[in-house]
């Protein structure tokens, strides 16, 4: 009698969703790889037609195609009438019930009890089956199929094996399937049978069988790599991939995939195929094998020490116990199969498993970040030894440029347990590190932070973070209103001092509230603590080199001696910043940039925009880099931080004119005035960063011609940095470029008073910047023979002067002065030299927007003016001794004598740097590449080259 295979329903919300526990026949499960197998059973039948029966196990763990197998074997072997079927399909649902699996095979036999029977009686059941069966088979060769054994109840198994041990004489072929790792381990005489394999599919089959459904190469290597060659998950994976082809992309392989992806939101059949199976068919052990590898999997490793570590969160590591656990290790090392595991399990115990693993890792000594990744799972750190772990990850993170990181840990970190303080600390140090990225959510966690702190002393020192962070967004009098209600009870001891020095340098960002600072800065000099007084120092330092009190010889005299003084460690930054702001002025822009690089850190991390004395020192590292000429360092340095402020609310107006102006010399004009364009500029307060930009908008208008307009600009900035009492040309030299845009619209008179205003202010200070740019100006208002004597005197003081720009400016305009006189060939020889001198400055990329070639401004000008005079082409760098400038021929002549760099920058008073371009380019026009040659290659002409000829 031939049956039918019995209808199972289906489970589950999508093609195989049940597969993993009751598999369905597909197309994909039938065929692939499976020859082996129905060649088996065709022998086997062939042999039970000769009436020599036996039995074939057909054993593989879930979703490898058991039951698809089985239907297709039957299939075959019951064509043509060669054997007639009887069915039985095993359910989890009927284990209990005796002889449910019997029953399904002999649907007619009347006598099979519903229970239990005794041993006596068991046997003469078995024997009235067997016989039953047996006269059947005369009739026509029969093949049992029974699809999942492992199901059966305890009678119908035994009554396999009765009949297993007497098939050989029957025309019978038991043919089974049993969801097992290893076919060979059956219970069933090995005499009369045999267990056959059902590997897992090829990559190669894999691969196929996804492209065949349209696939890309990258989802065939995801399908390949999720299923572990199961063709139940690949059956579902297919039909995922088919409604969210991006399923296949991966950058989530290292912490799982984000809340949204499409394995959360979208088609997740794949998902349901293993949760399923987790949930309803797996074993206690081999459920929570599989939890312990998906929580384990997190890091670099092959299967084997991944299972090596899951294996001591199971129950007395009884991972051997597992049949298929090292497929199961390899599987999970996949994050769509760690989702869809982790998806099965309980929170609760999913806590417990990640909690472990820390433990474990944290006493093993891995690094902060690997424990930290499992404490992130948890819902909240519950001991205080994982919020310090937190913390540390966090700072590792932001070592590396992951500031977002690092952000999310100590969100993390802050649902733990802590004490008040430490909660204090942590909630600052997270708004320092979210107020780049958010600027109004950064200052809400520094304002709670601040609230935290028990203690008096505590919000003094947190204070000063909060108001950087108001005064940087430009609301300067409520960062000095939080400054003062901190100081409020702090006394008049040293936290009072800091908070009040702090209070000034932030002062600095509006004109009125900046002279109140500088006079209560003198009152409390006198008696400043030691460690408050260099910041306090350097703060009316500031003011009166502002306002053209103090020389550049001054300034250094009060601020070297104070460099290596112990500084209160919240004013450290602020004193540096101070320091290295009036060091600049001084024209030391070695030595500015150099304190300024030590506080702030190297890349990729983020510097923190919520301490004041930064705010200062990326400041001047920008201007000493952009009056150093180095431009690209500028543009470089900056732009990163400028663009990823512009949308946060986070104001930087110095920082934009720096590279604005850097990027005008370079001859980027529309990237220039691109980044000028700063939203909200008309709400600009008395801050001397706006003065900054408005000087530099000044600067690129003058260069068009806009002379009208930049004369504008540039009176707006002077009106501005009167308010402020700042009349000295230090940082931003107004009258010198208004006294240019009057010369230009024919306001001589007006020029003149400018220009001699700026000059006298400049020889107060007494750089050969400010007097070089001033006498500059200065030339233009007067023209004439006054022009030429002061354009000479300016030369001969830019000469080996760290101003590169300032000295090809000046030597444009004495060349064309020259000229104009009839002094022809030395006009000329001025413009080859300030041409030559541009040439050295940094260059532009080699090419623009669009790839279009892009030259520098003063390279740009030096060829219009060597045209203009009648020298055509652009000129060539000359070589030999007569190449020399007068400085390279001072550092020369040293350096052939055995000076070193340093002793030569000491007798000539150059910064290291200069010294080295000169060398530089004087190995260039000599053609020498060692110190050593530089003798031979002048031919004994020492006293030449010393005295300049």
């Amino acid at each position: 009698m031939h049956h039918r295979p019995p209808h199972r329903p289906h489970r589950g919300r999508g093609p195989g969703a049940a597969g993993f526990g009751r598999e369905q026949v597909t197309p994909i499960r039938t065929l692939a790889e499976r020859e082996d197998v129905f060649r088996a059973v065709a022998a086997a039948a062939a042999r039970a037609r000769e009436g020599r029966g036996g039995w074939l196990m057909v054993a593989a763990p879930p979703g490898r195609g058991r039951t698809a197998v089985l239907d297709e074997a039957v299939r075959r072997e019951t064509g043509e009438g060669r054997l007639q079927a009887r069915w039985a399909r095993c359910a989890k649902e009927e284990t209990a019930f005796p002889f449910a699996l019997v029953r399904q095979l002999f649907p007619a036999a009347e006598d099979i009890p519903f229970a239990e029977p005794s041993g006596t009686e068991e046997q003469r059941i078995f024997h009235r089956l067997t016989d039953l069966l047996a006269r059947a088979a005369v009739r026509r060769p029969v093949l049992l199929a029974v699809d999942d054994l492992h199901y059966a109840d305890d009678a119908s198994r035994r009554w396999t094996g009765y009949l297993a041990r007497r098939i050989a004489g029957l025309p019978v072929l038991l043919l089974l399937t049993e969801c097992r790792e290893h076919p060979g381990i059956t219970g069933l005489p090995p005499s009369t049978g045999t267990g056959v394999p059902l590997p897992p599919l090829s990559t190669k089959t894999v691969t196929r069988l996804a492209r065949a459904h349209g696939l890309t190469t990258g989802q065939a290597r995801t399908c390949a790599e999720a299923t572990a060659g199961n063709p139940a998950l690949l059956q579902a994976l297919l039909a995922d991939l088919a409604e969210a082809p991006d399923l296949a992309e991966v950058p989530y392989l290292a912490h799982g995939h984000p809340p949204g992806h499409p394995s959360e939101t979208g088609p997740n059949r794949y998902r349901d195929t293993l949760v399923h199976w987790l949930r309803h068919h797996a074993d206690h052990l081999t459920r929570h094998l599989c939890l312990a590898l998906a929580v384990t999997a997190q890091g670099p490793g092959d299967a084997t020490g991944l299972l090596r570590e899951a294996a001591a969160l199971c129950p007395d590591g009884r991972t051997e116990q597992v049949a298929g656990a090292p497929r199961y290790a390899e599987l999970l090392r996949h994050p769509l199969a760690r989702a869809a595991v982790l998806a099965a399990a309980d929170p609760g115990e999913l806590d417990a498993l990640r909690t472990h693993v820390a433990r474990r890792l944290d006493e093993q000594g891995a690094p902060a970040h690997a424990v930290a990744a499992h404490l992130l799972r948890l819902a909240r750190p519950a001991e205080p030894w994982m919020t310090r772990t937190l913390e540390d990850a966090a700072e590792e993170a932001l070592r590396n440029g992951g500031s977002a990181e690092a952000v999310a840990l100590l969100r993390h970190a802050l649902l733990g347990p802590l004490d008040p303080g430490r909660r204090a600390a942590l909630t600052l140090r997270l708004g320092t590190l979210e107020f780049p990225h958010s600027a109004e959510a950064g200052i809400r966690r520094l304002r709670a932070a601040l609230e935290l702190h028990p203690d008096v002393r505590e919000r003094a020192a947190a204070a000063p973070v909060l108001g950087a962070a108001l005064a940087v967004r430009g609301r300067t009098d409520t960062a000095l209103r939080v400054l003062r209600q901190a100081g409020g009870g702090a006394g008049d001891d040293e936290p009072a001092h800091v908070l009040r020095a702090v209070a000034a340098l932030i002062a600095s960002h509006d004109a009125t509230a900046w002279r109140d600072a500088v006079a209560e800065l003198r009152t409390m000099a006198p008696t400043a603590p030691a460690a408050v007084e260099p910041l306090v120092c350097g703060l009316v330092t500031e003011y009166e080199a502002g306002a053209g009190l103090v020389s550049a010889e001054e300034v250094l005299a009060r601020v070297r001696p104070r460099l290596a003084a112990p500084v209160h460690p919240v004013l450290r930054t602020a004193w540096l910043g101070s320091a290295a702001t009036l060091l600049q002025w001084a024209d030391r822009l070695e030595e500015a940039r150099s304190l300024a690089l030590e506080c702030l850190p190297a890349p990729p991390v983020p510097p923190d925009l919520t301490d004041v004395g930064v705010q200062c020192l990326l400041s001047v590292s920008a201007e000493a880099a952009l009056w150093a000429g180095d431009f690209r360092r500028v543009v470089a340095e900056n732009l990163p931080l400028v663009e990823a402020c512009a949308g946060q609310g986070i104001r930087m107006p110095h920082l934009i004119s720096m590279v604005a102006l850097a990027r005008h010399e370079l001859g980027l004009r529309d990237q220039a005035l691109e980044i000028l364009a700063v939203p909200g500029e008309d709400r600009a307060d008395s801050s001397w960063e706006w003065n900054e930009l408005r000087y530099a908008r000044a600067v690129l208008r003058a260069a068009e011609g806009h002379w009208r307009a930049a004369l504008d600009d540039y009176l707006a900035c002077g009106r501005a940095q009167g308010a402020r009492d700042f009349v000295s040309p230090v940082a931003t030299p107004w009258r010198s470029g208004a006294a240019l845009a009057l010369a230009r619209l024919g306001r001589a008179p007006e020029a003149r008073e400018l220009a001699e205003e700026e000059l006298r202010h400049a020889r107060r200070w007494g750089t050969p910047r400010t007097v070089g740019r001033a006498l500059r100006a200065r030339a233009a208002a007067l023209g004439g023979r006054e022009a030429l004597e002061a354009l000479t005197e300016a030369a001969a003081l830019l000469d080996g002067a760290p101003a590169p720009v300032e000295r090809v400016e000046v030597l444009i305009d004495l060349g064309r002065a020259r000229v104009a006189a009839g002094l022809g060939r030395k006009g000329r020889e001025d413009l080859r030299e300030a041409h030559a001198r541009a040439a050295r400055l940094p260059a532009p990329d080699p090419a623009g927007p669009g790839d279009v070639p892009v030259t520098g401004r003063l390279v740009r000008e030096t060829r219009q003016a060597l045209a203009a005079v009648g020298v055509r082409g652009a000129p060539h760098t000359r070589t030999g001794r007569e190449a020399l400038t007068a400085a390279e021929r001072r550092v020369v002549a040293l350096a052939v004598e055995g000076h070193s760099n340093a002793e030569i920058g000491a007798v000539l008073h150059l910064a290291r740097r200069t010294v080295e371009t000169h060398l530089t380019s004087a190995y260039r026009k000599l053609e020498v590449t060692r110190r050593t040659q530089l003798a031979a290659s002048l031919n004994g002409a020492l006293l030449d080259v010393a005295s300049g000829g």
